[in-house]
C-alpha cells in the first residue's frame, strides 16, 4: 500500500509540478481562508479576503472588534456570509482567549491536543481544522476533502463508507510525516479532482494516474 501511495504522488508531481498551495500573505490569512472556503470556491474567498485587506482588518484583534454585521457584509462574496461571520468570530474568540492571538504560541501546542481544541470551536470541522494545522501552523497533518475521497474511491483504495479519519489514516500510515509532502500531495489531489477526476464525466482515459508511464506536463 505504501508503494501505491508513493506512486500516486510521483505521477501527480511529474505531471502537474509544484502547486505552491496554500496562497496567502500570512498564516493568519490562511486561517481566515480555511474558514471562508467551506462550501465555496477559492475565487470567491479571495474576493472576501481582499475586502478585509482593503479595510486593514486581517489581524485577530481588529477582526474580532468589528460588529458581526459589518464582518458579514465584507465576506459576502464567500457565500453563507452570516454563518461564516459567526464561525470566524467563534474562532477568533478562542484564538484570542487561549493563545492571546499569537500564532507563535499556538504553534507550540501539541498537535493532537490542538486539533481537539480546534474541533471544539463552533463551525470548525475536521477539514478546516486540519487545513489550519497543516497550512498555517506547519503541522504534519494530512487534509482530506471531497476530491481526495472521490479519487481514492475511483481507484478502489477506500470503500464508500470510509470516514474522514479512516481516509486520513491511509495517508499518515503510508507516508512519512512531512509537512511539505502532505502540503504538496493534498494540493495535487485537488488539482487532479478539478481537471480530471470530475464529479460528472471524469476524464479517466487521459488521467495522469491511469498512465503506465510517468508523463511530465508539457512534454
Amino acid at each position: 500500500m505504501t508503494s501505491r501511495f508513493n506512486d500516486l504522488y510521483q505521477k501527480l508531481y511529474a505531471y502537474f509540478g509544484p502547486q505552491h498551495w496554500w496562497p496567502g500573505d500570512s498564516a493568519f490569512e490562511v486561517i481566515v481562508g480555511a474558514v471562508l472556503t467551506q462550501n465555496t470556491n477559492w475565487a470567491n474567498v479571495e474576493k472576501a479576503i481582499d475586502n478585509l485587506k482593503k479595510h486593514r482588518l486581517l489581524k485577530p484583534d481588529k477582526l474580532y472588534q468589528i460588529p458581526k454585521e459589518k464582518l458579514a457584509k465584507l465576506i459576502k462574496p464567500a457565500g453563507y456570509y452570516n454563518i461564516k461571520a459567526k464561525r470566524l468570530r467563534s474562532f477568533l474568540s478562542f484564538f484570542l482567549k487561549d493563545y492571546k492571538g499569537s500564532l507563535k504560541i499556538m504553534s507550540l501546542a501539541q498537535t493532537l491536543s490542538l486539533r481537539q481544541q480546534l474541533l471544539s470551536v463552533n463551525g470548525i470541522g475536521s477539514e478546516t481544522a486540519d487545513s489550519i494545522l497543516l497550512y498555517a501552523l506547519d503541522k504534519p497533518v494530512f487534509v482530506v476533502d471531497a476530491y481526495t475521497r472521490r479519487i481514492l474511491l475511483r481507484h478502489r483504495l477506500i470503500k464508500e463508507s470510509a470516514t474522514y479519519d479512516q481516509i486520513q489514516n491511509l495517508f499518515t500510515q503510508n507516508l512519512k510525516p512531512d509537512v511539505k509532502l502532505f502540503n504538496e500531495y493534498h494540493a495535487l489531489l485537488v488539482r487532479l479532482g478539478k481537471e480530471f477526476c470530475l464529479k460528472r464525466s471524469p476524464k479517466c482515459e487521459v488521467c495522469p494516474l491511469n498512465q503506465k508511464k510517468f508523463i511530465v506536463h508539457g512534454s
